[in-house]
This record gives structure tokens, sequence and C-alpha cells, in this order.
């Protein structure tokens, strides 16, 4: 038996039947690092990047205390965003498929209040939300948090970004002093510590290097004037002609200038941005996940807790002020195994920024020759698919059987009807 397998932690064997069931066979370095502290109960303070394994850290942890027998609220997981709250929902399901009874209950804003009200009144042993929601609930005497144990901050630095300190606060009064508190964040900025000081009992803090494997990156940097950023991105991604392409923008109003340009220049780019409403959000998460959007244009805060597979290419249209959010924007590309691409755009006037990310992964960035690249009115790469959207349901009398009738009937699209989800495959 390893130090770093699951059956060397003093888990329940229902737990460990799951987590040998979802091929959960070696920790990570964050759950090997923190979840010994967890399950001992102290606080912790653990700087993590997305895609390192820290919900299965957290979750297994909170999991592992429950007290079934009562249906009452033990332990509360807040996130910055939507996405990333129905993220971890997902992953602590999951978790639990081997705990009977364990209700875990997702409390998010951009859909209906009712539902979420009535769902408490029958009670749930965890609660995942973002602090907005939530606070709504509480004061609305929805969530009682009087017996909470366990206290979760997913994404701490992400919440402080986007202004949720006084709700964050409100919700942390309304919890016992005596629990558990745990805080994970990619980046760990002043306003973390100071946060950390003000709600954890003597934690205990985890880092795990976040450096990425040699070769698994490929990393450019190609120099740009000032107002031939645009033209620079188009004919980057003529040339390398990624099939799905995240661009960070450090603005939302440069985010969506961006995707406009790259519209107009013939490619296909969505942006995602905090002024979106969230069912603008979701079509746009869905048509880039499914792939008939190639460039999804994107603010830090936006892209948080995005759960996007086989991510061909990074770009960085503009580096950002942190070296700590560079290497965890570009950590989103060469997963599972996959070549990653990374490239970022820089002015002249730009070298301290530049400076600051090569000293933080501790090696400088290759630079990259625009002049070399495929002229920028090369053909942009068309998406692989082609997402329709047909608004009707139940209420106009259609069917499912309608739907694929005319699909693979009148409009003459071959296809296989999958006998379990009844899909056309």
């Amino acid at each position: 038996m390893t130090a770093t397998a699951f059956s060397a932690l003093h888990l329940k064997a229902p737990m460990l039947k799951n987590l040998s069931s979802l091929g959960y066979a070696e920790m990570t370095p964050i759950q090997a690092h923190s979840l010994p502290l967890i399950l001992s109960g102290k606080d912790v303070i653990a700087k993590a990047k997305t895609g390192s394994g820290k919900t299965a850290a957290f979750g297994i942890g909170l999991l592992s205390g429950m007290e079934l027998s009562s249906a009452r609220v033990q332990a509360l997981v807040l996130c910055p965003t939507r996405e990333l709250a129905d993220q971890v929902g997902k992953e602590l399901r999951r978790l639990a498929r081997c705990t009977d009874n364990l209700k875990v209950l997702t409390l998010c804003g951009g859909v209906p209040f009712g539902p979420q009200a009535v769902s408490l009144e029958y009670g749930a042993h965890v609660v995942v939300g973002t602090p907005g929601r939530l606070l709504d609930h509480l004061r609305r005497g929805n969530l009682d948090l009087s017996v909470l144990q366990t206290l979760v901050l997913d994404e701490a630095d992400r919440m402080l970004d986007m202004g949720f300190q006084e709700e964050i606060s409100e919700l942390i009064a309304a919890v016992p002093s005596k629990r558990q508190t745990l805080l994970f964040s990619a980046t760990y900025p002043e306003e973390i510590a100071t946060l950390s000081a003000s709600i954890q009992h003597q934690p205990v803090s985890v880092s795990v290097d976040e450096a990425h494997d040699e070769g698994v990156i490929a990393q450019l940097l190609y120099e740009v004037e000032p107002d031939e950023r645009c033209a620079a991105l188009a004919r980057i991604l003529g040339h390398h002609r990624p099939e799905s392409t995240l661009v960070f923008c450090n603005t939302r109003k440069e985010c969506q200038d961006v995707a406009w340009d790259l519209v107009r220049r013939g490619f296909s780019a969505l942006a995602i941005h905090g002024d979106l409403e969230q069912r603008e959000r979701d079509q746009v998460l869905v048509r880039f996940a499914n792939k008939s959007t190639s460039v999804l244009v994107a603010t830090d805060v936006a892209a948080r807790g995005l759960d996007i597979k086989e991510l061909s290419a990074v770009i960085n249209f503009e580096l950002s002020r942190d070296p700590e959010i560079h290497i965890h924007r570009i950590g989103r590309t060469g997963r599972a195994g996959e070549q990653g691409l990374a490239l970022s755009l820089a002015t002249a006037g730009e070298g301290r920024r530049v400076q600051a990310v090569e000293n933080a992964q501790g090696s400088s960035i290759p630079r990259g020759d625009l002049a070399t690249l495929a002229p920028e009115a090369g053909r942009p790469l068309a998406p692989s698919m082609v997402t329709l959207c047909i608004e009707g349901g139940r209420k106009n009398k259609m069917r499912p059987g309608d739907i694929l009738g005319a699909l693979t009937g009148e409009g003459g699209v071959a296809g296989i009807v999958d006998p379990v989800f009844r899909t056309i495959v």
C-alpha cells in the first residue's frame, strides 16, 4: 500500500468502494497533502489550481463526517459562479453514490427561487451555492446553518475579486463559530491571507507546485503593437488552426470587443463575461463544449469553474497583471496527457509583465515571429459541429419523435437512435 493510495486513509468502506469504482486509486498532490489534515478536523488553506483534484479533496473530507440521521445542513460550499457550483455539486454527488440517503443540494441564481425553497424544506446534508442566492435563502429563513460543521470557500480569490466580501461575511456570521473551515484558492493575494485570519482557527497551509510538466504545454510569446492585437490574434488563429481555443482578456469590454472582431473576420467566436444573463452564459457554454463554436473569449472570473475538456489552445490577448493567474490560465490546456498550446501577445512596453511571468514559472517563454505565420487572410477553421436550437416542447405538443422524424426524414440526416438516451448518434 502506497502513502498516496486512498486506501491508506481511514475512510469508510462505502467511500473506498465508490472511489475504486470511479477509478480513483492514487491521490493527486493536493489530495495527498490536504486530505489527512481535513480528515483530522483541522482548518486548511490550500493553494490549488483548477483540475488539480481539489473538489475531491474537500469533498471526501466533508462527506466522511456526515451524520446521516439528521437531514440538517452540515456542510456548506461557497463558489463564485453558478458553473463552478454546478460542477462541484455533481462531483459531490458522484463521491456520495455509495452513501445511502445523503442529499446534496445546489443553490444558485439564474434559476427559479421557489423550487429551491421547497427542496430546503425537505432537508439537505450538503449545500453548494453562490453567495448571493445563499444569502437570499438565509434572509428569508429557508436556509438554517445553525448546526453547520464544515464551511468550504472554493476559488476564494475569485469571490473576493467579484465583490462578494459582504455576502461572505454575512453568511459566516450565521454559522457556528466552532466549525471546520477549508479555504481553497488558485492564487494567494494579500486579501486571502486577511480573509483566512478572520474566519479560520490556526489553519494549516498547503501549497502544490503549479509548474506545468515540461513538454506538455508549448508556449510562445508574440510581440505586437498596441493597436495590432486583434489582427495578430486572427493571424495566429489562422496559422495554428486549433480546434478549440480559450482567449483571455482582462476586462469585460475588451472581451466582447475581441469576440465581435473575430466574428467580423470570419471566425466562429463567442464571449463570456459577467454582463451576460445566465441563460446567455449557458447557451455560450453549450455551443463551445459541443464544438459548434471554435473560440471562446473570456475574462478570468467568467472562466473559473468552466469544465472544458480537450482544450487545444489558450491565448492571452493581454498578459495578466498577476503571474500566478497566467500560470493558472495556460494550465487549462495540455490536460489528460494531451499536448497543449499556450500563446501570448505582449507589447514592447509590457516587458515587466513578461519578466514577472518568466520568473514565476522559472523559465523563459520562447518568442514567436508574426511575420513567419500564414497570412491573416487564411480561411478560418470551421467548427466541427453545428448547434440547432428548437424553441418548442411539450407545451407545443412536440415530441422527441417529431424532431427525430424532421431531422432524419425531411431534413435528410442519416442517424441511429440511441436506445438509452433516445438521441441521434
